[in-house]
Order: C-alpha cells, then structure tokens, then sequence
C-alpha cells in the first residue's frame, strides 16, 4: 500500500463570496486574503448556495403538506 496516496488534502474548492460595497462576486481560497478583487473593500458575504435543503421533523406542525 502506498500510504502518501492516503494522505494527500482533499482539492480546496474556491468559495464566491460578494463585496458589500460593490457587489461583484469574488472567488476566494481558505488562504487568500479576504478582500474584494474589484475595489479592495473587505467586508465579505458569502453567497448563497442553489442546494435545496428540506428539513422536515415529525410532530411540529408548521407546513405539513410539505413534509
């Protein structure tokens, strides 16, 4: 077995954060420095991602149809 294959980090996907100031999405790695590419602005939102999570808990009885 060759344990250096085992070991090795998983691949690090860029996240898309947007500036706050001039909206332009960023793509920004673990070790990048947070600040927007465009107009250096350093407040960050992370963008929402298009996964659909359904959280559906028995006995609570907000949206039953959906569940």
């Amino acid at each position: 077995m060759d344990s250096q294959k085992d070991l090795q980090p998983p691949k690090q996907q860029p996240m898309i954060y947007i500036c706050g100031e001039c909206h332009t999405e960023n793509e920004i790695k673990a070790r990048d420095p947070i600040r927007c590419r465009e107009c250096g602005y350093r407040i960050m939102y992370k963008k929402r991602t298009k996964r659909r999570i359904l959280s559906c808990s028995k006995g609570h009885d907000y949206n039953a149809e959906m569940c």
